[in-house]
């Protein structure tokens, strides 16, 4: 179990499963029950196995030639790639079976967002773009959740989904500034390999900006009160603390990558609920 969690970076499920939760929160005017709640956990759970799994897999090659990532599992044999493909597939049929015991809509969407999960890891072998789709495929998580509440997908969700898109993708750019060198080394596109240090931290303030004028937005359209706009103004202020803390040192990136992004998810979650109380 430890070896298939460290492959996955089961701890990097935070950063999407707060905003699935809001997005059932907010679609069911408070709370949507046990039932939605577990299934809501295990497909986010199942999805992320999924699109995990298939980045290690494709990826081997050029993480066992990475000093950064040459210890993973499926580069060092602790997972073999049989194993890995097993467990691929494996998540693959979960979520499919999931999603077809929440709702027909949820069901119909499934293999879609699979194929959307499992195209990052090609995206970055011939686009920049593909921290957008990294983006896109965390985006899709709060959209899940209100489908699964609501079976439909009103504008605010939409919002929201931008708003986690540009999250996302703004602090991989961050992220991939550790690997500016190897990216180049091996013709990886990445925006950091492509635009240089100064062209990565503009794109990703960018993106930054661009999050938090996106989550405003669904708290305007999902008429939400004060601590929905607390939310918003505390991500902004925390995007910033990201942002300083990693320019004043890039051996800040881990920290800022996870603790900043992490804790972020669950004030954001924990402000939703208060303002749905």
């Amino acid at each position: 179990m430890k070896k298939y969690l460290e492959l996955v970076k089961f701890s990097h499920t935070i950063f999407s499963i707060p905003f699935i939760l809001i997005g059932m929160i907010v679609a069911s005017n408070g709370w949507f029950g046990f039932k939605l709640l577990i299934l809501g956990i295990l497909a986010a759970v199942t999805a992320r196995n999924f699109a995990m799994a298939v980045n290690r897999y494709l990826d081997r090659e050029f993480d066992a030639k990475n000093p950064r990532t040459a210890n993973r599992p499926s580069v060092t044999g602790e997972v073999s790639e049989d194993e890995m493909l097993f467990f691929i597939i494996l998540n693959a049929v979960l979520f499919i079976f999931i999603a077809y015991l929440i709702n027909d809509l949820a069901f119909k969407l499934s293999i879609p967002i699979l194929i959307i999960l499992g195209g990052y890891s090609y995206f970055k072998r011939f686009s920049e773009f593909a921290h957008l789709i990294l983006g896109l495929s965390l985006g899709l998580a709060p959209i899940a959740g209100v489908i699964a509440v609501s079976e439909s997908i009103p504008c605010w969700s939409v919002f929201l989904a931008f708003g986690v898109m540009f999250w996302v993708a703004g602090f991989d750019i961050l992220y991939s500034l550790q690997d500016i060198e190897f990216d180049k080394k091996e013709g990886l596109y990445s925006i950091p390999s492509r635009l240089g240090e100064k062209g990565a931290l503009f794109i990703s303030k960018l993106f930054h900006i661009l999050a938090v004028i996106f989550w405003f937005l669904f708290v305007v359209y999902a008429k939400l009160g004060f601590l929905s706009y607390l939310a918003v103004i505390i991500s902004a202020g925390m995007l910033y603390y990201e942002h300083k803390l990693i320019e004043k040192d890039y051996k800040n990136i881990p920290k800022a990558f996870f603790d900043v992004n992490g804790i972020l998810g669950i004030i954001f979650l924990i402000l939703i609920i208060l303002d749905k109380v």
